[in-house]
């Protein structure tokens, strides 16, 4: 049996970093239990990458681990065919089961660069939501009201405006909810945005007989620009899979304000006493991008990553190692610089390569160009061009054999 000073410790190492605990007594009840706890966490592959702002729930689930807990980790098949509203102006796009189930293969693989396999238990909730008759679903429905629904701030802003909510999104917490009763989860962590889902998966395990779950909340990241929270859709996040360089590069370029919650929420360091031991902002964030690239890629890249840029950034070059330059090699001919910045990769479109050259964004063996009707010539025999865009992004160009066709 746990001895009260014991749980008061481990109360002190969860909250830290989070919003919400509802309630403290609970959780504390539960631990003089002594049993393991089981940690619900819930995740829709809308999406096939996890990014940093996944990262922070998924380190406070590493934590419960820690303590000899169990995670019950549930990949929301079912219910990213609903789409979640949260946080949502309008209606979000529901995907297909063929997309959920592509993005899906990507994220036990992920999740793993965090999690203890050995402590998860993966599970996907169309196991049990898929069986749900009809029937089933008006009585799950009857465990709430559409005033409770409409106490969602996101809902009732979209009321008071106007905007429609389809019926569906009323049932997307409930099924979140019901996922509770299901795992007869101990507690469920989520971000802020989530805290009406986890109070509502509270009130439906009362209401089918399941001890009520604790609910802890944690605050929503910041994404590179600093001001909205960190998304793949507003382009603004950084996945803990992408190379080492890149991750690097973008840590780099974060506002100044963000680094006490990035230490906070990502390493667990000590911003405070960092700044006193270090106190140049580029140093502390040198060391950041070092721990959390580390974190993913091992203490090797990082060290690599911050020395490339270091080479690309101190002294305005191109990384010495090839491995973080996409090489391209092109047939002899001219290439409309448009043209190139797509072959590379470095644009998605030509529309957004003309924007990128237009803002001085690219530049070319370190001459910035900003015609976007400018030709580059590839010829046999020439060395290796570089071209840039932005401050993190190279390509080496490279003459092939063969003529140019097209």
């Amino acid at each position: 049996m746990p001895t009260s000073d014991s749980v008061r410790a481990q109360i002190a190492r969860i909250r830290r970093g989070s919003v919400t605990l509802e309630t403290e007594a609970e959780l504390a009840g539960r631990l003089k239990e002594g049993r393991p706890l089981r940690i619900k966490f819930g995740a829709d592959p809308s999406a096939p990458d996890i990014h940093l702002g996944h990262a922070v729930v998924l380190s406070k689930l590493r934590l419960f681990q820690d303590l000899g807990h169990r995670v019950i980790f549930i990949i929301g098949d079912f219910t990213a065919c609903i789409g979640d509203p949260s946080g949502r102006s309008k209606t979000r796009p529901q995907l297909s089961r063929e997309e959920v189930a592509r993005n899906a293969e990507t994220y036990t693989a992920q999740v793993f660069k965090i999690l203890d396999p050995d402590s998860t238990e993966v599970v996907f909730n169309s196991r049990w939501l898929d069986r749900l008759t009809f029937a089933d679903v008006v009585r799950l429905s009857s465990k709430t009201t559409v005033a409770q629904m409409l106490q969602r701030e996101d809902y009732a802003t979209r009321h008071a405006s106007g905007v429609p909510i389809s019926l569906h999104e009323f049932l997307y917490p409930l099924a979140q909810g019901y996922d509770s009763v299901e795992v007869k989860a101990d507690l469920e962590i989520g971000g802020t945005d989530q805290t009406f889902n986890l109070l509502l998966g509270r009130e439906l395990q009362r209401a089918y007989g399941v001890p009520p779950q604790v609910v802890l909340t944690m605050p929503l990241l910041e994404g590179l620009d600093g001001v909205e929270k960190m998304s793949k859709s507003l382009g603004n996040c950084i996945g803990i899979t992408e190379p080492p360089f890149e991750i690097y590069g973008k840590l780099m370029s974060i506002p100044d304000s963000l680094m006490p919650r990035y230490f906070d929420l990502l390493t667990g360091l000590d911003f405070a006493a960092l700044q006193r031991e270090t106190p140049h902002p580029r140093d502390l964030k040198m060391r950041l991008a070092r721990e959390i690239v580390g974190r993913f890629h091992g203490v090797e890249a990082a060290a690599r990553a911050q020395e490339n840029f270091t080479v690309a950034f101190g002294s305005r070059g191109v990384p010495a190692d090839d491995a973080w330059v996409k090489v391209v090699a092109l047939p002899p001919g001219e290439y409309p610089l448009p043209h190139l910045l797509r072959e590379a990769a470095l644009a998605a479109t030509g529309s957004e390569a003309r924007r990128k050259i237009r803002e001085g964004a690219v530049r070319l063996d370190g001459v910035r160009v900003v015609d976007e009707n400018a030709r580059i010539a590839v010829r046999p025999g020439d060395a290796a061009r570089i071209l840039q865009l932005g401050r993190r992004r190279f390509a080496r160009l490279v003459p092939a054999e063969g003529r140019k066709t097209g």
